[in-house]
Protein backbone atom coordinates (compact mmCIF):
# COMPACT_ATOMS: atom_id res chain seq x y z
CA UNK A 1 0.00 0.00 0.00
CA UNK A 2 0.91 3.54 -0.76
CA UNK A 3 3.18 4.99 2.74
CA UNK A 4 1.66 8.42 3.90
CA UNK A 5 3.29 10.00 7.07
CA UNK A 6 -0.44 10.13 8.66
CA UNK A 7 -0.90 6.70 7.28
CA UNK A 8 -2.53 5.33 10.56
CA UNK A 9 -5.38 8.09 10.45
CA UNK A 10 -6.13 7.26 7.22
CA UNK A 11 -6.29 3.55 7.79
CA UNK A 12 -8.62 4.97 10.76
CA UNK A 13 -10.47 7.41 9.06
CA UNK A 14 -11.19 5.17 5.93
CA UNK A 15 -12.30 2.00 8.45
CA UNK A 16 -14.74 4.72 10.13
CA UNK A 17 -16.24 5.55 6.76
CA UNK A 18 -16.44 2.03 5.72
CA UNK A 19 -18.43 1.19 8.79
CA UNK A 20 -20.20 4.50 8.21
CA UNK A 21 -21.13 3.64 4.63
CA UNK A 22 -22.47 0.02 5.34
CA UNK A 23 -24.73 1.57 7.74
CA UNK A 24 -26.14 4.28 5.46
CA UNK A 25 -26.17 1.90 2.29
CA UNK A 26 -29.35 -0.62 3.81
CA UNK A 27 -29.33 -2.70 0.11
CA UNK A 28 -25.42 -3.37 0.89
CA UNK A 29 -26.33 -4.57 4.47
CA UNK A 30 -28.98 -6.67 2.69
CA UNK A 31 -26.70 -8.27 0.86
CA UNK A 32 -24.51 -9.14 3.56
CA UNK A 33 -27.80 -10.30 5.69
CA UNK A 34 -29.21 -12.62 3.05
CA UNK A 35 -25.43 -14.29 1.22
CA UNK A 36 -26.08 -18.12 1.18
CA UNK A 37 -22.24 -17.72 2.21
CA UNK A 38 -20.29 -16.22 5.14
CA UNK A 39 -18.94 -12.51 4.57
CA UNK A 40 -17.14 -10.51 6.75
CA UNK A 41 -14.79 -7.17 6.12
CA UNK A 42 -11.63 -7.11 8.53
CA UNK A 43 -9.44 -3.54 8.99
CA UNK A 44 -6.45 -4.10 8.77
CA UNK A 45 -5.35 -4.52 12.39
CA UNK A 46 -8.07 -7.44 11.75
CA UNK A 47 -11.15 -5.55 13.24
CA UNK A 48 -14.94 -6.72 12.09
CA UNK A 49 -15.99 -3.53 10.29
CA UNK A 50 -19.08 -5.54 9.22
CA UNK A 51 -20.15 -9.85 9.53
CA UNK A 52 -23.46 -11.36 8.98
CA UNK A 53 -24.90 -14.01 10.31
CA UNK A 54 -23.81 -17.11 8.28
CA UNK A 55 -20.02 -16.27 9.54
CA UNK A 56 -21.00 -16.14 13.27
CA UNK A 57 -21.61 -19.53 13.04
CA UNK A 58 -17.85 -20.49 13.48
CA UNK A 59 -17.72 -18.70 16.87
CA UNK A 60 -21.25 -18.42 18.28
CA UNK A 61 -21.03 -14.77 18.85
CA UNK A 62 -24.02 -12.34 17.00
CA UNK A 63 -23.37 -9.73 14.70
CA UNK A 64 -23.44 -6.60 17.06
CA UNK A 65 -20.79 -8.47 19.66
CA UNK A 66 -18.19 -8.61 16.49
CA UNK A 67 -18.43 -5.20 15.00
CA UNK A 68 -15.20 -3.32 16.32
CA UNK A 69 -14.10 -6.22 18.28
CA UNK A 70 -10.62 -7.99 16.82
CA UNK A 71 -10.42 -11.32 15.55
CA UNK A 72 -8.77 -13.01 18.19
CA UNK A 73 -11.02 -11.59 20.61
CA UNK A 74 -13.90 -13.18 18.82
CA UNK A 75 -12.57 -16.75 17.36
CA UNK A 76 -8.75 -17.04 19.27
CA UNK A 77 -8.17 -20.57 17.33
CA UNK A 78 -8.36 -18.70 14.04
CA UNK A 79 -6.51 -15.44 14.93
CA UNK A 80 -2.93 -16.11 14.07
CA UNK A 81 -4.38 -17.97 11.02
CA UNK A 82 -6.03 -14.57 10.21
CA UNK A 83 -3.73 -12.08 10.96
CA UNK A 84 -1.00 -13.62 8.99
CA UNK A 85 -3.32 -13.89 5.94
CA UNK A 86 -3.81 -10.04 6.28
CA UNK A 87 -0.60 -9.14 6.53
CA UNK A 88 0.10 -10.91 3.38
CA UNK A 89 -2.47 -8.94 1.42
CA UNK A 90 -1.29 -5.95 3.37
CA UNK A 91 2.31 -6.84 2.22
CA UNK A 92 1.82 -7.91 -1.62
CA UNK A 93 -1.55 -6.27 -2.49
CA UNK A 94 -2.43 -10.24 -3.85
CA UNK A 95 -5.61 -11.64 -2.21
CA UNK A 96 -5.44 -15.06 -0.91
CA UNK A 97 -7.84 -17.97 -2.23
CA UNK A 98 -8.83 -20.96 -1.30
CA UNK A 99 -7.56 -21.19 2.06
CA UNK A 100 -9.48 -23.85 4.36
CA UNK A 101 -10.03 -23.39 8.03
CA UNK A 102 -11.90 -25.16 10.61
CA UNK A 103 -12.90 -25.10 14.19
CA UNK A 104 -15.56 -26.60 16.69
CA UNK A 105 -17.34 -24.04 19.05
CA UNK A 106 -17.49 -24.55 22.39
CA UNK A 107 -21.09 -25.15 22.92
CA UNK A 108 -20.91 -28.01 19.62
CA UNK A 109 -19.05 -30.86 19.34
CA UNK A 110 -18.83 -31.35 15.62
CA UNK A 111 -15.80 -30.02 13.89
CA UNK A 112 -17.11 -28.00 11.33
CA UNK A 113 -14.88 -26.23 8.21
CA UNK A 114 -15.02 -23.73 5.54
CA UNK A 115 -13.15 -22.75 2.08
CA UNK A 116 -12.28 -19.00 2.31
CA UNK A 117 -11.48 -16.43 -0.55
CA UNK A 118 -9.85 -13.06 0.82
CA UNK A 119 -9.61 -9.99 -1.03
CA UNK A 120 -8.51 -6.54 -0.62
CA UNK A 121 -10.63 -3.58 -0.84
CA UNK A 122 -9.02 -0.22 -2.02
CA UNK A 123 -10.22 3.36 -1.66
CA UNK A 124 -10.30 6.01 -4.39
CA UNK A 125 -6.50 6.80 -4.03
CA UNK A 126 -5.84 2.87 -4.49
CA UNK A 127 -4.75 2.34 -1.09
CA UNK A 128 -5.99 -0.93 1.16
CA UNK A 129 -8.34 -0.12 3.48
CA UNK A 130 -9.89 -3.39 4.61
CA UNK A 131 -10.01 -6.96 3.67
CA UNK A 132 -13.55 -8.78 2.62
CA UNK A 133 -13.97 -12.18 3.44
CA UNK A 134 -16.15 -14.75 1.38
CA UNK A 135 -16.84 -18.17 3.58
CA UNK A 136 -18.38 -20.95 2.56
CA UNK A 137 -19.10 -23.99 4.96
CA UNK A 138 -18.07 -27.43 3.67
CA UNK A 139 -18.31 -29.65 6.56
CA UNK A 140 -20.61 -32.07 4.71
CA UNK A 141 -18.47 -31.58 1.61
CA UNK A 142 -15.59 -32.94 3.85
CA UNK A 143 -17.74 -35.32 5.43
CA UNK A 144 -18.89 -36.70 2.46
CA UNK A 145 -15.08 -37.36 1.34
CA UNK A 146 -14.40 -39.03 4.49
CA UNK A 147 -16.96 -41.68 4.02
CA UNK A 148 -15.64 -41.98 0.49
CA UNK A 149 -12.46 -42.13 2.12
CA UNK A 150 -13.67 -44.98 4.25
CA UNK A 151 -15.10 -46.55 2.23
CA UNK A 152 -12.28 -46.89 -0.17
CA UNK A 153 -10.41 -48.25 2.24
CA UNK A 154 -12.49 -50.67 3.04
CA UNK A 155 -12.94 -51.70 -0.05
CA UNK A 156 -9.52 -52.02 -1.31
CA UNK A 157 -8.66 -54.08 2.13
CA UNK A 158 -11.80 -56.49 0.89
CA UNK A 159 -9.90 -56.56 -2.58
CA UNK A 160 -6.73 -57.09 -0.99
CA UNK A 161 -8.25 -60.38 0.86
CA UNK A 162 -10.00 -61.64 -1.79
CA UNK A 163 -6.76 -61.49 -3.68
CA UNK A 164 -4.82 -63.29 -0.71
CA UNK A 165 -7.72 -65.96 -1.04
CA UNK A 166 -7.77 -66.27 -4.83
CA UNK A 167 -4.32 -67.07 -4.31
CA UNK A 168 -4.04 -69.27 -1.80
CA UNK A 169 -7.13 -71.49 -3.71
CA UNK A 170 -4.61 -71.35 -6.62
CA UNK A 171 -2.15 -72.89 -4.62
CA UNK A 172 -4.72 -75.04 -3.29
CA UNK A 173 -5.69 -76.08 -6.61
CA UNK A 174 -2.08 -76.66 -8.25
CA UNK A 175 -1.24 -79.20 -5.17
CA UNK A 176 -4.25 -80.75 -6.06
CA UNK A 177 -3.91 -81.10 -9.24
CA UNK A 178 -0.03 -82.25 -8.99
CA UNK A 179 -1.28 -84.89 -5.93
CA UNK A 180 -3.46 -86.32 -8.89
CA UNK A 181 -0.63 -86.47 -11.43
CA UNK A 182 1.29 -88.32 -8.49
CA UNK A 183 -1.52 -91.08 -8.06
CA UNK A 184 -1.68 -91.30 -11.67
CA UNK A 185 2.01 -92.00 -11.92
CA UNK A 186 2.02 -94.00 -9.23
CA UNK A 187 -0.76 -96.30 -10.70
CA UNK A 188 1.32 -96.12 -14.16
CA UNK A 189 4.37 -97.61 -12.43
CA UNK A 190 2.73 -100.14 -10.42
CA UNK A 191 2.00 -102.23 -13.54
CA UNK A 192 5.86 -102.97 -14.74
CA UNK A 193 6.79 -103.29 -11.31
CA UNK A 194 3.67 -105.94 -10.69
CA UNK A 195 5.05 -107.70 -13.98
CA UNK A 196 8.71 -107.70 -12.80
CA UNK A 197 7.67 -109.22 -9.32
CA UNK A 198 6.09 -111.69 -10.89
CA UNK A 199 8.44 -112.59 -13.18
CA UNK A 200 11.23 -112.52 -10.19
CA UNK A 201 9.12 -114.66 -7.88
CA UNK A 202 8.87 -117.13 -11.28
CA UNK A 203 12.61 -117.19 -12.05
CA UNK A 204 13.02 -118.14 -8.21
CA UNK A 205 11.19 -120.72 -8.15
CA UNK A 206 12.45 -122.09 -11.37
CA UNK A 207 15.70 -121.60 -9.65
CA UNK A 208 15.13 -123.62 -6.65
CA UNK A 209 13.91 -126.57 -8.70
CA UNK A 210 16.91 -126.15 -10.66
CA UNK A 211 19.13 -126.43 -7.78
CA UNK A 212 17.53 -129.41 -6.36
CA UNK A 213 17.81 -131.17 -9.40
CA UNK A 214 21.75 -130.52 -9.30
CA UNK A 215 21.69 -132.19 -5.75
CA UNK A 216 19.93 -135.12 -6.21
CA UNK A 217 22.02 -135.62 -9.06
CA UNK A 218 19.51 -136.10 -11.84
CA UNK A 219 20.16 -133.34 -14.12
CA UNK A 220 19.32 -133.68 -18.09
CA UNK A 221 20.30 -131.79 -20.68
CA UNK A 222 16.66 -131.53 -21.42
CA UNK A 223 16.34 -129.53 -17.97
CA UNK A 224 19.93 -127.26 -18.38
CA UNK A 225 18.11 -126.17 -21.63
CA UNK A 226 14.55 -125.25 -20.65
CA UNK A 227 16.13 -123.47 -17.58
CA UNK A 228 18.26 -121.27 -19.94
CA UNK A 229 15.41 -120.86 -22.07
CA UNK A 230 13.08 -119.88 -18.91
CA UNK A 231 15.90 -117.76 -17.83
CA UNK A 232 16.15 -115.91 -21.27
CA UNK A 233 12.61 -115.23 -21.30
CA UNK A 234 12.48 -113.85 -17.71
CA UNK A 235 15.08 -111.75 -18.06
CA UNK A 236 13.55 -110.23 -21.17
CA UNK A 237 9.98 -109.70 -19.76
CA UNK A 238 12.42 -107.90 -16.64
CA UNK A 239 14.20 -105.68 -18.78
CA UNK A 240 10.89 -104.33 -20.48
CA UNK A 241 9.31 -103.58 -17.36
CA UNK A 242 11.83 -102.51 -15.47
CA UNK A 243 12.72 -99.66 -18.43
CA UNK A 244 9.31 -99.11 -19.08
CA UNK A 245 9.06 -98.14 -15.04
CA UNK A 246 12.55 -96.41 -15.52
CA UNK A 247 11.01 -94.19 -18.31
CA UNK A 248 7.82 -93.31 -15.93
CA UNK A 249 10.05 -92.22 -13.12
CA UNK A 250 12.00 -90.07 -15.40
CA UNK A 251 9.29 -88.16 -17.34
CA UNK A 252 8.13 -87.84 -13.60
CA UNK A 253 11.16 -86.07 -12.43
CA UNK A 254 11.65 -84.11 -15.16
CA UNK A 255 7.91 -82.69 -14.86
CA UNK A 256 8.25 -82.41 -11.04
CA UNK A 257 11.37 -80.54 -11.45
CA UNK A 258 9.49 -78.13 -13.78
CA UNK A 259 6.35 -77.46 -11.44
CA UNK A 260 9.22 -77.18 -8.72
CA UNK A 261 10.36 -73.92 -10.46
CA UNK A 262 9.85 -71.74 -13.03
CA UNK A 263 13.14 -71.29 -14.35
CA UNK A 264 13.08 -70.34 -18.33
CA UNK A 265 14.92 -72.89 -19.99
CA UNK A 266 15.12 -74.60 -23.68
CA UNK A 267 13.28 -77.92 -24.26
CA UNK A 268 11.21 -79.82 -26.96
CA UNK A 269 7.82 -78.97 -26.83
CA UNK A 270 6.72 -82.48 -28.36
CA UNK A 271 8.91 -84.02 -26.12
CA UNK A 272 8.09 -82.58 -22.69
CA UNK A 273 4.63 -82.42 -23.88
CA UNK A 274 4.66 -86.59 -23.82
CA UNK A 275 6.09 -87.02 -20.94
CA UNK A 276 3.53 -84.80 -19.02
CA UNK A 277 1.06 -86.87 -20.81
CA UNK A 278 2.01 -89.69 -19.92
CA UNK A 279 1.87 -89.73 -16.25
CA UNK A 280 -2.24 -88.95 -17.29
CA UNK A 281 -2.60 -91.78 -19.26
CA UNK A 282 -3.30 -94.14 -16.01
CA UNK A 283 -6.23 -91.91 -15.33
CA UNK A 284 -7.28 -91.47 -18.56
CA UNK A 285 -7.87 -95.28 -19.11
CA UNK A 286 -9.56 -94.94 -15.42
CA UNK A 287 -12.23 -93.01 -16.35
CA UNK A 288 -12.38 -94.89 -20.17
CA UNK A 289 -11.15 -92.18 -22.00
CA UNK A 290 -8.87 -92.64 -25.04
CA UNK A 291 -6.07 -90.11 -25.19
CA UNK A 292 -4.29 -89.33 -28.12
CA UNK A 293 -1.28 -87.06 -28.48
CA UNK A 294 0.07 -85.97 -31.74
CA UNK A 295 3.18 -83.94 -31.57
CA UNK A 296 5.41 -82.02 -34.47
CA UNK A 297 9.36 -83.32 -34.01
CA UNK A 298 11.56 -80.84 -33.37
CA UNK A 299 9.62 -77.58 -31.98
CA UNK A 300 11.92 -76.07 -29.30
CA UNK A 301 11.11 -73.68 -27.32
CA UNK A 302 12.93 -71.29 -24.58
CA UNK A 303 10.32 -70.80 -22.25
CA UNK A 304 9.08 -71.84 -18.69
CA UNK A 305 8.41 -76.18 -18.80
CA UNK A 306 6.97 -76.19 -15.30
CA UNK A 307 3.12 -73.81 -16.24
CA UNK A 308 3.52 -75.24 -19.62
CA UNK A 309 2.83 -78.94 -17.81
CA UNK A 310 0.59 -77.11 -15.73
CA UNK A 311 -1.17 -75.63 -18.54
CA UNK A 312 -1.58 -79.52 -20.29
CA UNK A 313 -2.74 -80.95 -16.86
CA UNK A 314 -5.90 -78.51 -16.35
CA UNK A 315 -6.97 -78.75 -19.65
CA UNK A 316 -6.72 -82.98 -19.55
CA UNK A 317 -8.26 -82.40 -15.51
CA UNK A 318 -10.95 -80.13 -16.14
CA UNK A 319 -12.25 -82.08 -19.69
CA UNK A 320 -12.03 -85.06 -17.73
CA UNK A 321 -14.11 -83.88 -15.18
CA UNK A 322 -17.04 -82.22 -16.92
CA UNK A 323 -17.00 -82.91 -20.32
CA UNK A 324 -17.63 -86.93 -19.33
CA UNK A 325 -20.36 -87.04 -16.72
CA UNK A 326 -20.95 -90.62 -14.97
CA UNK A 327 -17.67 -91.78 -16.64
CA UNK A 328 -19.00 -91.89 -19.88
CA UNK A 329 -16.64 -93.25 -22.50
CA UNK A 330 -14.95 -90.34 -24.90
CA UNK A 331 -11.38 -89.33 -26.49
CA UNK A 332 -9.44 -86.23 -25.68
CA UNK A 333 -6.92 -85.06 -28.43
CA UNK A 334 -3.98 -83.05 -28.28
CA UNK A 335 -2.08 -82.08 -30.91
CA UNK A 336 1.60 -79.68 -30.96
CA UNK A 337 2.98 -78.12 -33.98
CA UNK A 338 4.63 -75.33 -35.20
CA UNK A 339 2.70 -71.76 -36.11
CA UNK A 340 4.84 -69.68 -38.48
CA UNK A 341 8.49 -69.49 -37.52
CA UNK A 342 7.85 -67.78 -33.64
CA UNK A 343 5.40 -69.64 -32.39
CA UNK A 344 3.84 -72.82 -31.05
CA UNK A 345 -0.04 -74.23 -31.29
CA UNK A 346 -1.54 -76.37 -28.60
CA UNK A 347 -4.98 -77.88 -29.71
CA UNK A 348 -6.92 -79.43 -27.66
CA UNK A 349 -10.20 -81.04 -28.61
CA UNK A 350 -12.71 -83.63 -26.53
CA UNK A 351 -15.48 -84.83 -28.40
CA UNK A 352 -17.60 -84.55 -24.77
CA UNK A 353 -21.31 -82.86 -23.57
CA UNK A 354 -19.78 -79.21 -24.92
CA UNK A 355 -20.72 -76.43 -23.43
CA UNK A 356 -24.02 -73.63 -23.24
CA UNK A 357 -23.10 -70.08 -23.83
CA UNK A 358 -23.64 -68.99 -20.67
CA UNK A 359 -20.94 -71.17 -19.57
CA UNK A 360 -18.48 -71.10 -22.24
CA UNK A 361 -19.08 -67.25 -22.21
CA UNK A 362 -17.39 -67.44 -18.26
CA UNK A 363 -15.66 -70.55 -18.74
CA UNK A 364 -12.49 -68.66 -17.61
CA UNK A 365 -13.69 -66.42 -14.88
CA UNK A 366 -12.01 -67.09 -11.46
CA UNK A 367 -14.42 -69.80 -9.11
CA UNK A 368 -16.62 -70.15 -11.79
CA UNK A 369 -17.92 -73.92 -11.82
CA UNK A 370 -20.73 -76.15 -12.84
CA UNK A 371 -20.37 -78.78 -10.34
CA UNK A 372 -18.95 -76.73 -7.28
CA UNK A 373 -21.08 -79.30 -5.25
CA UNK A 374 -18.44 -82.01 -6.26
CA UNK A 375 -15.75 -80.20 -5.36
CA UNK A 376 -14.57 -78.01 -8.13
CA UNK A 377 -13.47 -74.66 -7.20
CA UNK A 378 -13.75 -73.37 -10.62
CA UNK A 379 -9.81 -72.47 -10.93
CA UNK A 380 -8.85 -74.75 -13.50
CA UNK A 381 -9.22 -73.03 -17.22
CA UNK A 382 -8.72 -69.37 -14.92
CA UNK A 383 -5.16 -70.59 -14.47
CA UNK A 384 -4.56 -71.69 -17.47
CA UNK A 385 -5.89 -68.59 -18.90
CA UNK A 386 -3.59 -66.66 -16.57
CA UNK A 387 -0.16 -69.00 -17.18
CA UNK A 388 -1.18 -68.93 -21.37
CA UNK A 389 -1.29 -65.34 -21.36
CA UNK A 390 1.05 -63.76 -18.54
CA UNK A 391 3.47 -66.27 -18.19
CA UNK A 392 3.94 -67.81 -21.45
CA UNK A 393 2.84 -64.80 -23.35
CA UNK A 394 0.29 -66.27 -25.78
CA UNK A 395 -3.51 -66.56 -26.42
CA UNK A 396 -6.07 -68.71 -26.00
CA UNK A 397 -9.34 -69.16 -27.63
CA UNK A 398 -12.12 -72.10 -27.21
CA UNK A 399 -14.95 -73.05 -29.31
CA UNK A 400 -17.97 -75.55 -27.67
CA UNK A 401 -21.29 -76.00 -28.63
CA UNK A 402 -24.04 -78.36 -26.34
CA UNK A 403 -23.62 -82.02 -27.39
CA UNK A 404 -20.49 -81.07 -29.90
CA UNK A 405 -17.38 -81.19 -27.83
CA UNK A 406 -14.78 -78.68 -26.44
CA UNK A 407 -12.08 -77.59 -28.81
CA UNK A 408 -9.41 -74.84 -26.72
CA UNK A 409 -6.60 -73.65 -28.75
CA UNK A 410 -3.23 -72.27 -27.65
CA UNK A 411 -0.80 -69.81 -29.33
CA UNK A 412 2.53 -69.38 -27.52
CA UNK A 413 5.89 -67.74 -28.39
CA UNK A 414 8.82 -70.06 -28.67
CA UNK A 415 10.52 -67.66 -26.70
CA UNK A 416 8.81 -66.91 -23.93
CA UNK A 417 8.43 -63.03 -22.17
CA UNK A 418 10.67 -61.94 -19.17
CA UNK A 419 8.92 -62.88 -16.38
CA UNK A 420 6.94 -60.92 -14.17
CA UNK A 421 6.52 -60.72 -10.85
CA UNK A 422 2.83 -59.95 -10.96
CA UNK A 423 2.00 -62.45 -13.77
CA UNK A 424 3.60 -65.45 -11.37
CA UNK A 425 0.46 -68.34 -11.04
Amino acid sequence: MSRRPNGEAIVKRNSYSLDLAFAQQPALQQIYDTAPIGLACLSPDCRYLQINQHLTEICGISVADHIGRSVRDCVPALADAVEQIVRSIMETGEPVTGIEVAGQRPDQTVERSWITYWHPLRDLDGDIVAINVAAEEITARKRHEQEIRSAKEAAETALQNLRETQQSLIEAEKLAALGRLVAGVAHEINNPIGVSLTVASSLEWKRKVFAEKIADGDLKQSSLSEFIEDTREACSQLMASLNRAAELIQAFKQVAADRSQSDQRIFDSGDLTRQVLMSLRAGSRKRNLKLNVECQSNVTMNSYPGPYGQVLTNLFLNSAMHAFPDDKEGTVDIKVRAFGEDEVEILFSDDGCGMSYGVKRQAFNPFFTTRRAEGCTGLGLHVVHNIVTNRLGGRISLQSEPGEGTKIQLIVPRMAPAERVDAAV
